[in-house]
């Protein structure tokens, strides 16, 4: 069937399915996955940031109940500002973003987002972030036995903060005080996002898993920044600012195989994934579940299109599951055997 193509923040057209495609695939694939004790009905998350403030705003472009899960914006235990504009700036193959953190604070949330999370259909995962372990502490504290949270994802990699774009997940001995801190105050499943700005992510990965997380994710943005040469001034205020897009999907790729290999949690894999194909290079090289981001700019209804396309792609690789096929890279010397 001819695509219909639409402009991204244009309505779909009148009668068409959720998510912009009439045509859904037949269940014809095992796509659930467990992130320890979270049990998705399949590994298409979206990525925190890049799906609105609550995920409602997406409602036109797909069917929310079809995703494996949806990671609200981050949210901190008071109001956030943002950064000054500008706060983004497209690059030849992905987008750098600087805001900061942006959001209504905690109570502002609970009061008037986490109600619109409660009946979408899916499984919902709450980001978090404080600028001392105490924070998220906090956080945690308070989010643990409210209705309608099914996870927490502790991002301790934002580098697009103060202090030059230095976050908790640089350091092993901090992630694991604030994952430790986290863990000790939720029964919530714990997720860690990690950040590729550090010199060997696997320790980090593992300082995060031996304090308790029950899996982790990654990557966040690496740091980048744009200046020009008209004005001879940097484009963002703060100077440096985070890059995603499908540029970062190696380099994601690379860092998401060598974790799984270190730890023993499942992992998340995000960066630069755009299409089914792209998901099944994170799945093949042994991530459990994956994250969409800066793809629901462009396509807002991506996240859903690559859910669909899934067990088509599993079919063609011989596999009836997600479980079955997860982890199955080869190696040449597999192959010379």
């Amino acid at each position: 069937m001819k695509e219909t193509r639409r402009e991204p923040g244009a309505p779909p057209p009148a009668g068409a399915a959720p998510g912009g495609d009439p045509d859904s695939a037949a269940p014809d694939a095992d796509l659930a996955v467990s992130l320890g004790d979270l049990v998705l009905a399949n590994p298409v998350m979206t990525a925190s940031g890049t799906f609105g403030g609550s995920g409602r705003e997406f409602a036109p472009y797909l069917d929310l109940s079809k995703l494996g899960a949806i990671v609200v914006k981050t949210i901190t235990p008071r109001p956030r500002p943002g950064n000054p504009p500008p706060r983004t700036r497209e690059t030849a193959a992905g987008l750098l973003n600087s805001i900061g953190l942006q959001n209504p604070g905690f109570d502002r949330w609970v009061g008037e987002v986490l109600p619109l999370l409660r009946d979408i259909g899916t499984r919902v995962v709450i980001n978090i972030a404080g600028e001392t372990p105490a924070e998220y502490d906090e956080l945690a504290g308070r989010l643990d036995g409210l209705p309608g949270i099914d996870a927490v994802e502790v991002n301790i990699s934002c580098p697009n903060v103060e202090q030059g774009g230095a976050c908790p997940a640089q350091d092993p001995a901090v992630t694991h005080r604030v994952i430790s801190g986290v863990r000790a105050r939720t029964r919530l499943p714990v997720i860690a996002k990690l950040s590729p700005n550090v010199e060997d992510v696997t320790v980090i990965a593992r300082a995060a898993e031996d304090a308790g997380a029950d899996a982790v994710s990654l990557v966040n943005t690496f740091l980048g920044t744009a200046v020009d040469w008209r004005t001879r001034r940097p484009v963002f205020r703060n100077v440096v600012a985070g890059l995603s897009g499908p540029a970062i999907k190696p380099l994601a790729l690379w860092l998401v195989y060598r974790v799984v290999r270190a730890v023993s949690v499942p992992v998340i894999g995000i960066g630069g994934i755009s299409t089914a194909e792209d998901a099944m290079e994170f799945l093949l090289v042994g991530a459990t579940a994956i994250q969409v981001g800066t793809a629901s700019f462009r396509t807002p209804s991506a996240a859903a299109r690559i859910v669909r396309e899934l067990p088509a792609l599993l079919r063609e690789a011989g596999a009836g599951s997600v479980r079955e096929y997860r982890g199955t890279l080869r190696s040449w010397s597999h192959e010379a055997s």
